[in-house]
């Protein structure tokens, strides 16, 4: 079995319901993921959107959220998740809200294209602090045992 995400509130390709977005409550989505490979010591979870600021002329990807260092164990997050409820041992990184928090979509023009990815590694992270998605992406290099995406839509009405 290969590793496979998924959320509640959406399939692949389709739209994310505003309740996850900067329109709604901006709440996190109920992710769940399924076929951990073997010898996986955490996961890491990246949200985030290669059409900013336009679909039409992108010029930058917009990073939502950054979790690594979930335990293997874990099945998913539920919805409107709150730091402290993250399962243990999982640590945060800076978004380009600059936050640690998840950020939900907040497109200022056109429908774009949110990439939730999951990838498994044959280590436990350091604590890194609070590192952007380019540091993680840098510690992580070496150690993917498997990766797996769930892209999901939005643009604002």
């Amino acid at each position: 079995m290969s590793l496979s995400l998924t959320a509640a509130d959406f399939h692949a390709g389709a739209s994310i319901p505003a309740i996850h977005t900067c329109d709604g409550a901006d709440t996190s989505p109920a992710l769940s993921w399924s076929g951990v490979p073997a010898g996986t010591k955490s996961l890491v979870l990246i949200i985030d959107d290669p059409d900013a600021p336009d679909p039409a002329a992108p010029k930058m990807t917009w990073v939502h959220w950054v979790l690594y260092n979930i335990p293997p164990q874990a099945t998913g997050l539920p919805a409107a998740v709150h730091q402290g409820d993250l399962p243990p041992g999982t640590l945060a990184g800076m978004n380009d809200f600059k936050k640690t928090s998840y950020g939900g979509p907040c497109p200022p023009a056109g429908r774009h294209r949110y990439f939730h990815k999951l990838y498994a590694l044959d280590v436990v992270l350091p604590d890194l602090g609070q590192p952007t998605k380019p540091q993680l992406e840098k510690a992580i290099q070496g150690h993917v045992l498997a990766h797996t995406e769930l892209m999901g839509t939005y643009q604002r009405k």
